[in-house]
């Protein structure tokens, strides 16, 4: 599988053909290979926006091409050569009220990472900001010359509906939201493995306006998942990954934006330590996975296309143990939160030390902070996160006592309210009685927002059963906070009283 990947969608340019014509001679190898170097560039000037590519880093691992036609004509009985023109260029229609999806291609190295995906949320997101009416596609059915003795296109189409049958275009298209319109008959002659047919994909545009123009896609709905962890016995350190990644599929499945595990969610992993019972050793034992966790947790946010908040773990550096968060992006990239203030537990039998460096991280669902657990009861760090214009606050903890669970609520509430941003916590629950002094847990996981009228009575935007494992979402709307921060009924930030007092930080080396 790659390493050190670094994920983002642009638009095709000219100058990446030589890489394009290489992807698609690979894929297509069946039915002709890349298209001419004046089809592709003319597609880019008839369509710029419509072209759109994955990279990583600089390489080229995922093209989608589209063009603009009129709906009432491809919405009906055609064939791919209605698309060209007799000088092997694809027609594009300027006045046209649907984006016609043509090519789809993604590298073979990166077909675990549901970039596909990405790239048909791509389209969607082009089909609303264009005001068109729908999207449309004619799907091959490449794996239906293996049934064809058995069943009828129509036949296999219902078997792959109906999940008897895996067909790697048409299962993924169904996915996505595509409904099957009609059959296409000869849609592509050469296509020998489809034996010529084709589905007609149709997505509806739900926000399609005729008599207007282009619709404001700007994002304001940020969907958080956060797991309340059930603590439990474990076999294994890939027992536990299978648990985190079921959760992480799960929130992606309900397209949250952001998956939110619970301070030391890894913790029973000490169980396996040879020495259990000497808390030193078992944590320094636990912090021998965290950089196996981060790598596979990184992976997973790039597969299933969802910010993770990792918890938090022990990071063992130049023989000094920090207790850290990891924020993987579903870009790839990693960055890192060090927990500041250590509680007498850690400082004591753990001899955990705290970090220097706090830090707003910039994402594609806000600006967030991550502070753990006994950090929020330090209003401080939340208000130099706010002069930052943070919008959301992630607060993994851990906390055995409904009383010490009450400190981070109170604490975590009063921050969301003072700063004006949504804070969400997220602990665990259950039992580890193998582990020293994490034999029980108390946890109730919930969204707070600031106190207004634009957000519920209580401040609670959700929450969770008290210690019960289960999954948590709420939607947070961001420009709700630039309302509540000009307008507001209160103005907690603009009212401070800076001529009488202000925050100083101090740089430190960590």
């Amino acid at each position: 599988m790659p390493e050190d990947l670094h994920i983002k969608i642009r638009n095709l340019e000219k100058s990446d053909y030589p890489q394009l014509k290489t992807l698609m001679d690979q894929i297509y190898v069946d039915i002709g290979g890349a298209w001419e170097e004046h089809t592709i560039f003319k597609l880019i000037d008839d369509l710029p926006e419509g072209q759109i590519c994955v990279v990583d880093h600089e390489t080229i691992v995922g093209v989608a091409l589209a063009v603009q036609v009129d709906y009432h004509k491809f919405s009906n009985p055609h064939t791919y050569d209605d698309l060209i023109s007799k000088k092997e260029t694809i027609l594009n229609n300027p006045d046209g009220d649907a984006l016609y999806g043509l090519d789809v291609l993604i590298d073979a190295d990166y077909r675990g990472y549901r970039l596909g995906r990405r790239l048909y949320e791509a389209r969607k997101e082009l089909c609303r900001q264009h005001n068109l009416r729908a999207i449309l596609a004619g799907g091959r059915i490449p794996n239906y010359h293996e049934h064809s003795d058995e069943m009828t296109p129509d036949e296999y189409f219902e078997a792959v509906r109906n999940k008897r049958i895996y067909d790697p275009i048409l299962t993924f298209q169904l996915s996505n939201d595509f409904q099957v319109t009609r059959l296409l008959k000869q849609y592509l002659p050469e296509d020998q493995k489809s034996q010529g047919y084709a589905t007609l994909l149709e997505w509806r545009n739900i926000f399609y306006e005729p008599e207007s123009t282009v619709i404001d896609t700007r994002k304001t709905q940020v969907r958080i998942g956060a797991i309340q962890w059930q603590m439990r016995e474990v076999e294994s350190v890939e027992e536990l990954l299978r648990q985190v990644e079921y959760f992480i599929d799960a929130l992606s499945s309900y397209k949250s934006d952001f998956a939110v595990f619970p301070e030391f969610f890894n913790a029973p992993l000490m169980g396996l330590s040879p020495d259990q019972r000497n808390q030193t050793e078992a944590i320094r034992f636990l912090a021998s996975y965290t950089e196996q966790f981060k790598n596979e947790m990184s992976q997973m946010a790039v597969s299933y296309n969802i910010n993770v908040i990792t918890g938090s773990m022990p990071l063992l550096e130049d023989d000094v143990l920090f207790n850290v968060s990891y924020l993987c992006r579903r870009d790839g990239t990693i960055e890192i939160q060090r927990k500041l203030h250590i509680t007498p537990h850690e400082r004591r039998d753990w001899i955990i030390n705290g970090g220097n460096d706090l830090h707003v991280f910039e994402t594609d669902a806000g600006r967030i902070g991550i502070l753990i657990c006994y950090d929020v009861e330090f209003p401080e760090l939340s208000r130099r996160l706010a002069d930052q214009d943070m919008d959301i606050l992630f607060v993994p903890y851990w906390t055995d006592t409904k009383n010490g669970y009450l400190r981070v609520r109170s604490c975590a509430q009063a921050r969301a309210i003072e700063n004006e941003c949504y804070v969400v916590i997220c602990g665990s629950c259950g039992n580890l009685p193998q582990v020293e002094n994490l034999d029980v847990q108390y946890s109730q996981a919930a969204v707070f927002s600031p106190s207004d009228f634009s957000y519920p009575h209580d401040a609670v935007m959700s929450e969770t059963t008290p210690n019960t494992e289960m999954i948590m979402f709420s939607d947070l709307d961001l420009d709700k906070l630039k309302l509540t921060r000009s307008e507001g009924s209160v103005n907690n930030l603009k009212d401070r009283r800076t001529d009488l007092y202000d925050i100083s930080w101090f740089t430190h080396a960590n």
